[in-house]
């Protein structure tokens, strides 16, 4: 049944995952967070819409370990455990240097910490991005997955977000998590260095951001409600 938020396939999301796994030098793994991918993705195919999974190297996206564990669970993570064609679609996922930024209406960037790695410095990330912007496409990123905005550049060279509102996996929850020390910087910090104006709120609590057509999450209960902001911008177009 369509939801209020229905679109049709028409209208085509771009999902980008991580494909680092190790957590910094700890010998722990790391990945994706299950719940900022798969709670997105449902809402997204739920109205309706085409949804392309693509991660930066190609082929299967680590999962982050913790994500699986009990009490991360959730409607939408013990979905994805029973849906097959899921499962096959992120078993060999495209790498984005195959991915046609113009045939999409927006993209999608969740977390968990291995972005933190893959995501920053890495040139067909950035310029997947710049496209987007500059074809005024909805650009939208949860938690650690916020980390994809750090780099890219307007045609001017200046930060795409300086002076943009933002919200991100806050330094208080990376504290909380006991992960200050490991991640390569604190993403508050570095998205504060590229000019973005950081609006997060309670630690743990949801939130989510609203720049025009930049939108962002703090955390993983954030990533239904930026989706669903995500399709509201779409809809509005």
């Amino acid at each position: 049944m369509p939801t209020k938020h229905s679109l049709n396939s028409s209208t085509k999301i771009l999902i980008v995952l991580t494909s680092h796994d190790q957590l910094g030098d700890t010998g722990n793994k790391t990945g994706f967070w299950l719940e900022e991918f798969a709670t997105p993705y449902y809402v997204f195919k739920d109205a309706g819409v085409d949804v392309t999974v693509a991660s930066i190297k190609g082929g299967q996206p680590p999962v982050d370990p913790t994500s699986q564990q009990p009490e991360w669970q959730s409607k939408s993570t013990e979905r994805m455990q029973n849906d097959q064609v899921l499962l096959d679609v992120l078993a060999s996922t495209p790498s984005i240097d195959q991915i046609d930024a113009t045939q999409y209406d927006a993209v999608f960037f969740p977390g968990g910490h291995g972005p933190m790695w893959d995501f920053p410095s890495n040139a067909q990330l950035q310029q997947l991005i710049e496209v987007f912007h500059r074809k005024d496409k909805v650009i939208s990123a949860v938690c650690h997955g916020v980390v994809a905005l750090v780099d890219p550049k307007l045609e001017n060279d200046v930060p795409l977000i300086k002076g943009k509102k933002l919200s991100c996996f806050s330094n208080g929850e990376e504290a909380a998590v006991q992960l200050t020390d490991i991640v390569p910087f604190l993403l508050e910090e570095k998205l504060s260095q590229s000019g973005g104006i950081i609006n997060n709120g309670t630690d743990f609590e949801p939130n989510v951001v609203v720049d025009g057509k930049l939108i962002t999450g703090q955390n993983p209960v954030s990533s239904g409600p930026c989706a669903s902001q995500v399709l509201e911008s779409l809809r509005n177009q």
